[in-house]
């Protein structure tokens, strides 16, 4: 970078010594110029204030690099938005005509006396469809056919076994609902036994599944009253958008089945089957993705001026494009006016004098209508069509919200903003993702000269990173590494955790949909024959155990959480935690005697006794030994998991 001149270099020592100058020529008579004097303390006080004012003067190139970018076409990226999936429960359950839930139904989290509530919007419409029971199989691993049970409008006529005598992995009790059920939640009331010694109640090696025609999916289960089939009582199922009708031992039906798999962490499985008195179905809920936005139908801006390049301003921002399609309505002026639709495009590069264009920039909230630019002859050549005069502009279809505050935890989202009848309640089963706020002006200053060098192709790594952040701005961190394919380029993408908790494995997964975002993008502007892999990193889990003595004046159990609190920033692979703040580096090794250093300048600690490090699966919990130094690849992470420190108080 080429270095920025400051358009005035004097500094607070140098206006002393001019003004010191100034004295001995303009008023000789004052001799006194020791710091005790009071004229001298004015005058530091105005070389003071005008330090000042030459500090902000020396801004303006900072200004004039902001306006640059502008020029170049540089935008802020907007916040991204979260998302979680809401299930809507029915007053009683569903038998007759389908209940449907509409789109953009609005719901939220609750309001408390410290904070708003967290509004959501729904994506898409669903449907709570009827479910009966219409058949009842079972089928064994090593079975050709699933074995048809004896059932009827008054249940089960003969008590049967769910599973074979001595139940393995692969046992499958099948259920045919009359027909699909996508999306819904299906109670599943049971009334049975097990003659025989059953399994953990809490853990069952039991799953729910459905089928939708050509794959099983694993099915959600959030309330199970049988402890695995070990008793009566009810199971509620959560069933995939993917459902769908199947012929399956030559009966037509919606099929769910449980099916018994490998008992886990030397849990017990199966000894004998349980015993089915009893089966029925029934829909009480269905679920759909909810959004952290507000869509807005229609938002009236200024009158047209009639003139090129006219901006208008969007009250309400900041604007989130990609959740959903904006488009502006322009009505010349009249009594009954005739609203015509105009299209957004990122640019007018392409556009006519005819192409009713205009041009979106979401963080700064305007609406902005085609220039009109003066060729070398002289002449003026319009890009886009330009409003009349007089006439009345709208912008319609356009969502505002997002933002890392839309990142709740399950079980948040739980009042419903729209009135909706035989519905009793909502609630998110799982936490919501994907939530991140806009770019900042230090974030795109730095951004500017990578998309400047780049000109809208990926050929160097900052290249890549620079798009995938465009693609998802909510992707905390982006590392391209060369693959080990010639020409292959591997992209590492790491999402924003929710603010405010620690940061554990479930939230550096990057959803699907992100990862569609990203390698859309970069197929249009990679090069020729390179091979983009996307993927997040490989994140291995370290366990720190600790001994400490505490200071005699400190409490055992706020140094204790002051030093896990160090722990869990330090060895944290998002911004804001590791050695420089930025997140851990990748490939960056664990020492023993950097964690030493950390808990030695926590306060209260007096003495920190022993350090031991542990690798460990952050995905199995599996423990390796005691090391000092754990090495990481270059496509590695580390996270906390589960530190153990041990505090003595001083006497």
């Amino acid at each position: 970078m080429l270095p920025t001149p400051d358009l005035d270099d004097r500094r607070f020592q140098d206006l002393m010594d001019e003004a010191r100058r100034l004295i001995a020529r303009r008023c000789p008579e004052w001799t006194d110029h020791n710091p005790s004097d009071p004229g001298t303390t004015l005058i530091e006080a105005f070389a003071m204030m005008s330090d000042q004012m030459i500090h902000r003067l020396n801004q303006v190139p900072d200004r004039l690099y902001v306006k640059f970018l502008d020029l170049i076409g540089l935008r802020m990226l907007p916040p991204a938005a979260a998302r979680t999936p809401v299930t809507f429960w029915s007053t009683s359950p569903v038998t007759e005509a389908p209940l449907l839930v509409r789109g953009n139904t609005r719901v939220a989290t609750l309001r408390t006396e410290t904070e708003e509530a967290i509004s959501f919007c729904t994506d898409a419409d669903v449907a709570m469809v009827p479910g009966p029971l219409a058949h009842v199989m079972t089928q064994g691993p090593d079975d050709d056919r699933p074995l048809d049970r004896e059932f009827g409008s008054h249940g089960v006529r003969v008590p049967f076994a769910a599973f074979s005598t001595a139940p393995q992995p692969g046992d499958v009790l099948l259920l045919g609902l009359e027909g699909a059920v996508p999306g819904c939640a299906v109670r599943v009331e049971f009334d049975g036994r097990i003659d025989g010694v059953g399994v953990d109640p809490e853990a069952p090696p039991l799953i729910w599944e459905a089928w939708d025609g050509s794959t099983w999916s694993v099915c959600g289960v959030s309330t199970d009253g049988t402890g695995g089939l070990n008793r009566s009582g009810n199971i509620v199922v959560h069933v995939p958008d993917t459902h769908g009708a199947a012929v399956l031992g030559g009966r037509t039906a919606g099929w769910l089945r449980a099916r018994v798999t490998e008992p886990a962490g030397g849990l017990p499985g199966y000894t004998s089957s349980p015993v089915v008195h009893g089966l029925s179905t029934m829909t009480v809920g269905a679920t759909v993705t909810a959004t952290h936005v507000e869509v807005v139908d229609r938002e009236y801006l200024d009158e047209a001026g009639g003139v090129p390049g006219q901006r208008f301003a969007v009250p309400r921002g900041p604007i989130l494009a990609p959740y959903a399609d904006p488009y502006v309505e322009v009505a010349p002026r009249g009594d009954d006016p005739v609203w015509e639709r105009w299209t957004r495009v990122d640019d007018f590069a392409a556009s006519g004098p005819d192409d009713r264009h205009f041009v979106l920039d979401a963080v700064a909230c305007e609406v902005q209508f085609g220039p009109a630019v003066r060729e070398e002859d002289g002449g003026l050549r319009q890009y886009g069509a330009v409003p009349p005069d007089g006439a009345s502009v709208r912008l319609r279809g356009f969502a505002v919200g997002g933002g890392q505050r839309g990142n709740v935890p399950a079980g948040a989202v739980r009042s419903l903003l729209s009135s909706l009848p035989f519905v009793a309640g909502v609630e998110n089963r799982a936490p919501a993702r994907g939530g991140a706020d806009g770019e900042t002006l230090a974030e795109a200053v730095a951004r500017g000269p990578l998309t400047l060098r780049s000109s809208n192709r990926a050929v160097t790594t900052e290249d890549f990173e620079s798009m995938a952040h465009q693609a998802a701005p909510e992707l905390a961190r982006v590392r391209c590494m060369p693959d080990d394919q010639p020409g292959g380029v591997r992209l590492l993408v790491v999402p924003a955790a929710p603010p405010g908790e620690r940061v554990r494995l479930e939230h550096l997964v990057p959803a699907q949909e992100t990862l569609d975002r990203v390698a859309a993008r970069l197929e249009e502007t990679r090069l020729v024959g390179t091979r983009v892999v996307i993927e997040p990193p490989l994140y291995r889990g370290v366990t720190v155990v600790s001994r400490i003595t505490a200071h005699h004046r400190a409490t055992g159990d706020r140094v204790c959480k002051d030093a896990e609190e160090a722990l869990y920033r330090f060895l944290d692979p998002l911004p804001g935690g590791g050695p420089h703040g930025t997140g851990w580096p990748f490939g960056r090794p664990v020492q023993v005697g950097e964690i030493f250093a950390l808990l030695q300048r926590v306060p209260g600690v007096d003495l920190v006794d022993d350090v031991r490090l542990f690798a460990a699966n952050p995905v199995t919990g599996e423990r390796g030994q005691e090391s000092r130094r754990i090495d990481l690849p270059p496509n590695s992470l580390v996270v906390s998991y589960d530190h153990h420190i041990r505090v003595e108080e001083d006497r």
